[in-house]
């Protein structure tokens, strides 16, 4: 596999740190984890849900964090002494780690376990700043702009006479 390097446009780039990680990150060649299992699912506009095949732990034994626009995803089962000899293990237990990179402006709403599995509610809440505002047009022109358009005409009549 062929690689790049992005390292001359991040000398010169200033602000895309962020855009700099993302690709770290994907050009790493770390391994891709297939357990636990997962779905992201868009249920609204602006809604998503990720939900996670968790079968096994308990939800004192999940760990759900956010730190810089990602979001970590861990596990972890507590021995408390085994109360049968298992003969086979097909439900897996292993401790595990999954990461998720979050597009700006997402917050996670909430996490709950049901039947096995972890929903987590994520919503992309973008500010009032940030929001596109539409501007009314009127016939009464703001001050700035009146005063401006009568200097203009009373300068254009003193040079037509």
């Amino acid at each position: 596999m062929t690689t790049v390097d992005f390292a001359p446009l991040f000398r010169t780039a200033i602000g895309f740190d962020r855009l700099a990680r993302l690709v770290d990150t994907a050009a790493s060649g770390q391994e891709a984890q297939s357990y636990p299992p997962y779905n992201i699912e868009k249920v609204g506009d602006d809604s998503y849900r990720l939900t996670m095949a968790v079968a096994g732990f308990r939800p004192e034994d999940l760990d759900i964090t956010v730190k810089d626009n990602t979001l970590f995803v861990s596990g972890r089962v507590a021995n408390e002494g085994q109360r049968a000899e298992i003969l086979y293990r097909g439900i897996a237990g292993r401790a595990f780690e999954r990461r998720f990179v979050l597009a700006d402006h997402i917050v996670v709403e909430g996490a709950d376990v049901l039947h096995g599995l972890l929903h987590v509610g994520l919503k992309r809440v973008v500010p009032e700043a940030l929001k596109p505002r539409k501007i009314a047009i009127g016939n009464n022109a703001p001050a700035a702009i009146a005063s401006t358009s009568s200097a203009n005409d009373s300068q254009d009549s003193a040079k037509a006479a």
